[in-house]
């Protein structure tokens, strides 16, 4: 956090409007925080309190002053912590920035990004209009022939290629309104390959706690951590990726006297504060999460009684956990096995305990099965569903959770309702199209490469394409693509090229591609990755600041951000960009029916009010924009660590911030959101919970649904599965439907009312009976510790794909070639092609990636805000100093670091540090702009080129992918590093 250290005034005096606009040339920290928009006597202020009285500095007055002044309230771009920025606008000109007090979030506080977020609207490296490639120039084009020309092509690729044939990407900085709105024009495009940033950093997450305990998200939130006794940060560094959550971490170690214990191959910034660090090797989390397992599980240490009633299949983790002795523990990982008795016993007896991780656990071959290793670890020590406990995802971008619940990923429509018959026709319902329609909008795919043919409604019900493997759509032959042709066509919004592994690859990808339009505030790496010389669009869209919307944090929590100023140079806003390309392709008065268009712009409180009608599912139901937009007008009532209003207030009595999901019902309902998932000491209506029952009631003679344990006040007094009207009936609670809720429900089941359930009922009515009654709308179900639809059902250890033990390759090998999202995983076949040549011994280099405090994912953005840029001027590479002198290297010199395919190299400079372990190293993911040791900035159109430009680390990153979501391997590959 940006903390004013030096002496100096404790205040400011008001600024004049007129003088807002005057500024020196100078460039030191005082001037910095001056042009941010920040109050400097604010943030001293911050240097002098202690934790956990964090107060309004009275001292600190207002960036400027005058009747003409308007407080506008938005949120953060950058992480998913979900702080609010506070905006001072004058005549439609962002004059200033004042910190955000009444946030229960981030209490006044922001790191450098949001310190620095006011010049992403002022950026002069913006993309100011909108241009194309003819001949390898870039040429000015208006809207109207951008739109035309694309519009075009896209058609003219439908009919010879089909429907397939283009890639929408999205993006988690979009509202949720823009991501429900991408979704939905897939639906209406006819193809569900829709994806999102969420693919690269946390797919793994929902598909792994999804499977265990039913949702895939944040199970309590930032501020519960400071319940917490012990937390466990593994394969994460937010001192540095989330640096304001870093508060509440703090608050909960220093004013709780917790545990904090830190597992990571690096020793990051939030390893320092740790009272506990420990050193594993990349790769080998589910050793460690079994190696703990087997001290609590062989010392008795496990919950035995939450154990049996409310989780299924521990038995089988035993045997597997069994296997894992502390001597093959720290054969695999290197963690001794004192180390791992003393972690184990202080997260089974010092509870709450509470595991957190990022992308250093998600991101490998194995990285759904590392993170249900991680729930395992929960579930055993009853972890999870109360204060305190739980499986606290901290995610990365700013809506990245909101964007994957709206449903931009290829698996699902909105809000995980899946790509089944009656997923599409729920929407079918909520959307007023009819379902055929929506059908025949789908390709038929042809028999080919062996496989079988495909219709409509069978290619209607298959996963799409992935953010991961787009290129190898694009670059295998034919045969292997299971689609009817192969990616002709990208539309991408608001996502970076550099984000993926395999970056050679990815940059022919670009190069053979038809059309590839990239719609964002800045041109992207997209723009500079490859020697296109036709074919390619930059539409300038603004950023969220600059548009009405609302997303959703990390801990679930909604917040309505209202727009600042107008978008700036000729920048639209997402919804017209895909309300103006829908006109043109012929289907926008079916998508946009229900949804009002003032002036072209399709307004966001209708779009969430359409998200609204249809979100049951994930209890996207109540949180109406009436209720968001009186939560940020009330933002102070909020208490620090509950995140609960008093009861008594006349707008948010009782309210949780955000209306965290599920908020079940209708907004009248005035459902509190659910602070903390799985909570049974809470009645329902007070956002208690329990287990959801999605995978049936019993397998193999024994029960799914949960034994003896039930929320407090419910009036079902056991496990129960979901309801739907035919349980109500069943009950006699469907006498508690009014007659209009009925008639919905009629009208939705037809002559088979009673298959009609919580998730699909438009009426909201099952829902409200079920929360009068006291039981959860999704049933009392066990957790899972088997998860017997997965590849693994039971997590197993499998080494990277390239891994830097051959030895262990035999014992724990990565899963067999199989196929996945249309396309072959060859990952086997590449490990042991790597094994048999002996790539350990030449590429000798484990080669991790992440985060930086400066800078957000693909760092277009915030490399090319001035004030960013100057804090983290180099891409580079951290080597151990014993690394280093072997091979000559001193810090600050440039290096080469080669990947073990392609022979793809980037040149960085070297920082010699023992934040790395020997025969580790460490690099950024931020940078792009420079390719194998060339400078691509004439590439850019003039003027758009970002400050700082440099190697992307995923030039040299490799093969690997999870076979559940296709997520990559980006933590655990192998490199050399040699000096220039």
């Amino acid at each position: 956090m940006l903390i004013k250290r030096r002496s100096g005034e404790a205040g400011r005096a008001r600024m004049p409007v007129e003088m807002v606009a005057q500024g020196s040339e100078g460039t030191d920290r005082r001037a910095f925080l001056r042009r941010s928009g920040l109050a400097v006597g604010g943030l001293a202020a911050l240097g002098s309190l202690q934790l956990g009285s964090v107060r309004k500095a009275k001292a600190a007055g207002s960036a400027v002053s005058g009747p003409q002044v308007q407080i506008r309230k938005n949120i953060c771009t950058h992480c998913s912590v979900g702080c609010t920025v506070t905006a001072e606008v004058v005549n439609g000109v962002w004059v200033g920035q004042e910190p955000s007090w009444e946030s229960p979030i981030n209490r006044g506080t922001h790191c450098a990004k949001g310190a620095a977020i006011r010049e992403i609207v002022g950026g002069e490296r913006r993309l100011k209009y909108p241009v194309k490639l003819v001949g390898g120039q870039w040429q000015r084009i208006s809207w109207e022939q951008a739109i035309d020309e694309i519009g075009d092509k896209l058609l003219d690729l439908r009919e010879k290629a089909g429907a397939d044939s283009v890639l929408w990407l999205g993006s988690a900085k979009f509202t949720n309104e823009a991501a429900y709105l991408l979704r939905k024009f897939g639906a209406f495009w006819g193809t569900n390959s829709v994806d999102h940033q969420a693919r690269i950093c946390h797919s793994t997450t929902v598909a792994g706690v999804a499977n265990t305990w039913g949702y895939g998200a944040q199970t309590n939130s930032y501020n519960d951590i400071r319940n917490s006794k012990t937390m466990i940060i593994m394969g994460g560094n937010p001192a540095e990726a989330h640096p304001i959550s870093m508060q509440h971490v703090l608050a909960g170690k220093e004013i709780n006297r917790a545990n904090l214990i830190v597992i990571d191959p690096r020793f990051t910034r939030t390893a320092a504060h740790a009272t506990e660090y420990v050193r594993i090797r990349s790769g080998t989390d589910i050793a460690v999460a079994w190696g703990l397992l087997w001290h609590i599980f062989e010392n008795g240490w496990e919950d035995q009684e939450f154990i049996s009633q409310r989780v299924y299949g521990m038995d089988d983790v035993r045997k597997e956990v069994a296997k894992w002795t502390p001597a093959e523990v720290e054969r695999v990982s290197g963690v001794p096995p004192e180390t791992m008795r003393r972690v184990a016993e202080t997260f089974a007896k010092q509870k709450p305990s509470t595991v957190i991780w990022c992308m250093g656990v998600t991101q490998h071959s194995v990285g759904t099965a590392n993170v249900r290793a991680l729930c395992n670890l929960c579930l055993a020590t009853g972890n999870v569903g109360k204060p305190g406990t739980g499986a606290n995802i901290f995610r990365g971008h700013t809506n990245v959770q909101g964007a994957t619940d709206l449903g931009l990923d290829s698996t699902t429509l909105p809000l995980y309702y899946g790509l089944v018959e009656g997923a599409w026709r729920h929407w079918a319902r909520v959307w007023e199209v009819e379902y055929e329609w929506l059908q025949s909008r789908f390709d038929e795919v042809p028999a080919k490469g062996g496989r079988k043919a495909r219709s409509r409604k069978d290619n209607m019900e298959t996963p799409g394409l992935t953010s991961t493997r787009w290129f190898d759509a694009v670059l295998l032959p034919e045969e292997q693509i299971d689609q009817r042709s192969p990616l002709k066509a990208m539309f991408v919004m608001g996502h970076g090229g550099n984000t993926v592994t395999r970056m050679s690859e990815a940059v022919k990808g670009v190069e053979s591609l038809d059309l590839l339009v990239v719609v964002d505030p800045h041109p992207t790496s997209f723009a500079s990755m490859s020697q296109r010389t036709d074919n390619m669009y930059l539409l300038p869209a603004c950023t969220s600041l600059e548009m009405d919307g609302c997303r959703t944090a990390s801990n679930r929590s909604l917040q309505w951000g209202e727009q600042i100023v107008p978008p700036i140079f000729e920048s639209k806003n997402d919804y017209e960009i895909l309300y103006r390309l829908a006109v043109k392709l012929g289907f926008a008065d079916q998508m946009f029916k229900n949804i009002k268009v003032e002036n072209g712009v399709p307004l966001a409180e209708d779009i969430l009010r359409e998200i609204n009608r249809g979100g049951w599912s994930t209890g996207y139901c109540g949180q109406s924009p009436e209720r968001l937009k009186a939560h940020m007008r009330n933002q102070g009532k909020f208490d620090l660590v509950s995140l609960r209003a008093p009861m008594d207030d006349p707008e948010v009595g009782g309210d949780y911030y955000g209306l965290p999901w599920p908020c079940w019902g209708k907004p009248e309902i005035r459902h509190p959101g659910s602070a903390v998932l799985y909570n049974t000491s809470l009645h329902v209506k007070d956002g208690g919970g329990t287990f959801r029952a999605r995978f049936g009631v019993e397998r193999n003679g024994e029960t799914l649904l949960s034994e003896g344990s039930f929320s407090a006040g419910s009036d079902l007094t056991d496990g129960y599965p979901e309801i739907t009207m035919g349980v109500l009936r069943k009950l006699g609670w469907d006498q508690d439907l009014t007659a209009e809720e009925f008639e919905v429900i009629q009208r939705i089941g037809g002559n088979d009312i009673d298959t009609v359930s919580w998730a699909t009922d438009l009426s909201g009515g099952i829902q409200r009976v079920c929360l009068d009654h006291g039981v959860s709308p999704y049933g009392n179900g066990k957790a899972r510790s088997n998860a017997w639809n997965l590849p693994d059902p039971v997590p197993v250890h499998r080494e990277p794909v390239y891994s830097p033990r051959p030895d262990l390759v035999a014992d724990y090998p990565t899963r067999p070639d199989e196929r996945q999202f249309r396309l072959p995983n060859l990952g086997f076949s590449v490990q042991q092609a790597a094994v048999e040549a002996n790539l350990a011994q030449e590429f000798p280099i484990i080669l991790t990636s992440g985060r930086l405090v400066e800078y957000e994912g693909g760092g277009e953005e915030t490399r090319s805000n001035r004030w960013l840029a100057e804090l983290q001027q180099d891409m580079y590479v951290e080597i151990n100093p014993a690394d280093a002198a072997d091979r000559g290297i001193q810090s600050g010199s440039f290096v080469w670091v080669s990947g073990a395919e392609n022979q793809a190299r980037v040149k960085v400079k070297a920082l010699v540090t023992e934040r790395v372990g020997r025969g580790v190293a460490f690099m950024p993911f931020h940078f792009a702009g420079w390719y194998q040791g060339e400078d691509l900035r004439h590439r850019y159109p003039g003027n758009t080129d970002p400050v700082v430009l440099g190697e992307s680390a995923n030039t040299v990153t490799t093969y690997g992918y999870d076979p559940v979501t296709n997520m990559h391997e980006g933590k655990a590959t192998l490199c050399q590093i040699q000096a220039v």
